[in-house]
């Protein structure tokens, strides 16, 4: 099968943060839209943050935490476009670094050269999103085009709900290309 013969492939990294169990809600937004979707998660994110096996019978793809040995193939094609969903302080700050010690992270550093489309929706805290590091990170990886919407703290409101997540902001953010 060529690339032009199939559905674009959108990456979806997720990080280890509560909301992540939500993610399923991505996939079917990314299907729905079109999308073939490969997730790729960071060590702590398949550490019980997500129902990895719901994901893989969604995806019907494997799901991705460890670098593949020497030999094996790539499990998944190039991406079309990435997604990162929750993504967190640490990630945030070791991808603009170029730090790449987890798949995730060598992934995010990659596809960045790759010239896809990304977007991010970050799970900081405010305090965190303060973070003058932060802030640079944030700002150096929208040098590199990458998409962020507002962070997303998960503070209850006056009526002791939390807010949504806003999954399908990330498609949306792909979507916002001039």
């Amino acid at each position: 099968m060529t690339a032009s013969d199939r559905s674009p492939l959108l990456y979806v990294v997720v990080c280890a943060a509560g909301v992540a169990t939500g993610v399923g809600t991505l996939i079917t937004a990314a299907q729905e839209r079109g999308w073939e979707v490969g997730v790729i998660a960071t060590p702590l994110a398949v550490n019980g943050f997500f129902d990895t096996e719901a994901v893989r019978a969604q995806t019907g793809r494997p799901l991705r935490s460890a670098w593949r040995r020497p030999g094996e193939p790539r499990p998944f094609p190039a991406p079309d476009a990435l997604v990162v969903a929750p993504a967190t302080f640490n990630t945030v700050n070791k991808w603009a670094a170029g730090m790449a010690d987890t798949l995730a992270l060598g992934t995010l550093c990659e596809v960045a050269g790759l010239g896809v489309p990304m977007a991010v929706l970050p799970c900081v805290a405010d305090a965190l999103a303060a973070h003058p590091a932060y802030r640079e990170s944030v700002a150096r990886l929208r040098g590199m085009s990458v998409r962020f919407a507002d962070p997303y703290d998960g503070h209850a409101g006056e009526d002791g709900g939390r807010p949504e997540f806003g999954w399908e902001r990330a498609l949306d953010l792909l979507e916002d290309r001039p």
